[in-house]
């Protein structure tokens, strides 16, 4: 799997800047309490994983991509691996989205 570094980059940059939560809880409440601007979810997440996130997104009219890895994910954001993870910033994760789309990435 091609790994798309600038992506990668904004989300460690997210993180270092304290704009990104991480895992399943986080990632929902950040959704549920409408701080989250931007949800990305592991390529190799469970189908379950996916499916419960697309749906809160569509409900809650956050932006999704399914993205990378759990490992990569993970190590942009300081972690062993991450299945998920919000971005809090608009700005930061407009720029994470802008790149995404730019390599190969796929839009839920």
């Amino acid at each position: 799997m091609k790994q798309n570094n600038k992506a990668l980059s904004m989300l460690s940059l997210a993180t270092k800047a304290g704009k990104t939560v991480t895992g399943e809880f986080s990632t929902e409440k950040a959704v549920k309490e409408g701080k989250a601007y931007l949800v990305v979810v592991a390529q190799d997440a469970s189908d379950n994983t996916k499916k419960k996130f697309q749906n809160m997104c569509e409900y809650y009219h956050v932006t999704m991509k399914v993205f990378s890895d759990k490992v990569a994910l993970g190590n942009a954001c300081g972690k062993e691996f991450r299945a998920s993870l919000a971005v809090t910033d608009q700005g930061l994760a407009k720029a994470a989205v802008k790149h995404m789309d730019e390599g190969e990435s796929m839009e839920v």
